[in-house]
């Protein structure tokens, strides 16, 4: 078996609640990447350039440091300049098209979206403008009261913790 098929069954069983480690399971997108599996190497971009908890920190590239990202693709990205250099490795390790991709990112990123996951708020701003729950770091909230009244009556206090992989 393919260590990126072996990763791809780790992932599988994190999302079905074996363990909560947002950080292991990162890491085993990693080992997926690393064998050059491009739909691995997009997600590990993917999560770095949207700042997906510990995905900076396993997903950074010693190596892609040598050759930073030159300032044509470095330009309208709000990461830092690291980071997308790693992301920039990742994508081009899957063979992925990064001018194309690194566009789709910095749209998704610069229009903005309804990211406040309370049920009916009708918030639109960036990424960065919403605050991630303290607890589980993967839900988004305009403000305090749409958290309190997700944790209350949306029953995010069940699932939080979860993670997708």
């Amino acid at each position: 078996m393919a260590l990126h098929d072996a990763a791809s069954n780790i992932c599988l069983a994190l999302e079905s609640g074996v363990t909560r480690s947002k950080r292991r399971a990162i890491q085993w997108r990693r080992m997926a990447a690393d064998t050059g599996h491009a739909h691995t190497c997009m997600q590990l971009a993917f999560v770095m350039y949207r700042d997906i908890p510990y995905a900076r920190e396993v997903g950074h590239v010693g190596e892609a440091a040598r050759s930073p990202a030159s300032a044509e693709i470095r330009a309208g990205h709000d990461v830092p300049p690291d980071v997308l250099t790693c992301v920039v490795h990742w994508l081009g390790k899957g063979g992925h098209n990064t001018f194309d991709m690194l566009d789709e990112f910095r749209r998704e990123a610069l229009v903005g979206g309804n990211y406040c996951v309370n049920d009916g708020c009708e918030v639109v701003g960036l990424l960065k403008d919403f605050k991630v729950c303290p607890r589980c770091k993967t839900a988004r909230y305009c403000g305090a009261a749409c958290q309190k009244a997700d944790w209350t009556t949306s029953g995010h206090k069940a699932t939080c913790g979860t993670f997708k992989c």
